[in-house]
């Protein structure tokens, strides 16, 4: 099958390419899908999206108009996706449910470490041969309480972990994982509870309308003052302005954060030669006690292997289905 596969990168390609075996005619383009590159996916009958692309309901129109009948998705996320409007069109859509959920939770823990025992300002100051320990004090996990918001394959990882850790952990979730109350003491409450009692809380639910900017100002009010924020889930989840704002006063002493509600065009592109148009995101720059990563999480061998393979997979059960006449069973099912 003929597929163009937009965003591709150079730390994916060889997986892609691996996982074929050259059974698809893979057109790997590393420029964004938008309204305007939508017409570089002529003469093909998939493409292949990543989390920057812009599946958005007019980019379908323009997709279904150039003959695009299948969209393969190299995530789990699909906020980036005009859902209803595919499916309106005709236009299948897969993605991959599941990576490696493991990446991301430790991914989640690097990043409580590296700001609580303030690794990044440590390295800096020792390369400057400054061995000084001041200002480099942090405080033992042991007996904290986390607040784990989203307890799915991802944050259920994160409870494990942290229960290593020997924390306390308060979880939110629209079901109770039976297992983690069990065998790890989760307990779960409301939202609310979690904000006003957790030392430290960590985002892992989905971006749908319900769970936009889930963490606002009237939430960071609620929070301990030097409550430590992670997100490692979607950037929408976090009203990024509040958390300045809380950051400012003291009532959020942390923030990691792996992904951006505006990294659309900025994440996954090297800016270094170019001024930084982007005034938010340059002031948490300036917090020593933010630490950001450009959507790396997932960022493991493990994960992009498997990644490669769904995708794969999915687009051999497209060209399965067109063979055939026939719907078969594939990820987009999921959706």
């Amino acid at each position: 099958m003929k597929t163009t596969v937009f965003s591709t990168h150079k730390f994916e390609d060889p997986h892609l390419l691996s996982a074929n075996k050259g059974k698809h005619e893979l057109n790997l383009l590393e420029v964004r899908l938008t309204e305007s590159t939508a017409s570089l996916a002529r003469g093909t009958e998939a493409i292949s999206l990543f989390t920057s692309d812009d599946a958005s309901a007019v980019v379908l129109e323009k997709l279904k108009d150039i003959g695009i009948k299948y969209i393969a998705l190299r995530t789990a996320g699909y906020n980036n996706v005009a859902v209803e409007k595919a499916a309106e069109l005709g236009i299948k859509v897969a993605r991959v449910p599941a990576y490696s959920p493991y990446a991301i939770a430790e991914h989640t823990m690097a990043l409580i470490l590296a700001l609580n025992r303030k690794l990044m300002r440590a390295h800096n100051r020792v390369r400057d041969m400054n061995f000084s320990l001041n200002g480099l004090t942090g405080f033992d996990l042991n007996g904290k309480t986390v607040g784990v918001i989203g307890t799915g394959k991802i944050g259920a990882i994160l409870v494990k972990i942290l229960h290593g850790f020997g924390c306390d952990i308060l979880a939110y979730d629209n079901s109770e994982d039976g297992e983690l109350i069990e065998k790890y003491g989760v307990r779960y409450t409301d939202c609310s509870t979690i904000c006003r009692q957790a030392d430290i809380i960590s985002l892992h639910v989905p971006l749908v309308p319900s769970t936009k900017h889930l963490i606002d100002a009237k939430r960071i009010s609620l929070m301990k003052p030097g409550v430590m924020l992670i997100n490692t889930s979607r950037g929408g989840l976090v009203d990024t302005k509040a958390v300045i704002e809380g950051l400012k006063t003291g009532k959020v002493g942390y923030f990691g954060m792996d992904v951006y509600e505006e990294e659309e065009g900025l994440f996954f592109e090297d800016h270094s030669d170019e001024i930084l148009q982007d005034d938010v995101i340059a002031r948490l720059m300036t917090f020593s006690n933010v630490l950001i990563t450009s959507h790396q999480a997932f960022l493991t061998d493990t994960a992009l292997t498997n990644i490669a393979d769904t995708t794969i997979h999915n687009l051999d059960s497209f060209e399965k289905a067109t063979v055939s006449g026939n719907e078969v069973k594939i990820n987009y099912n999921n959706l």
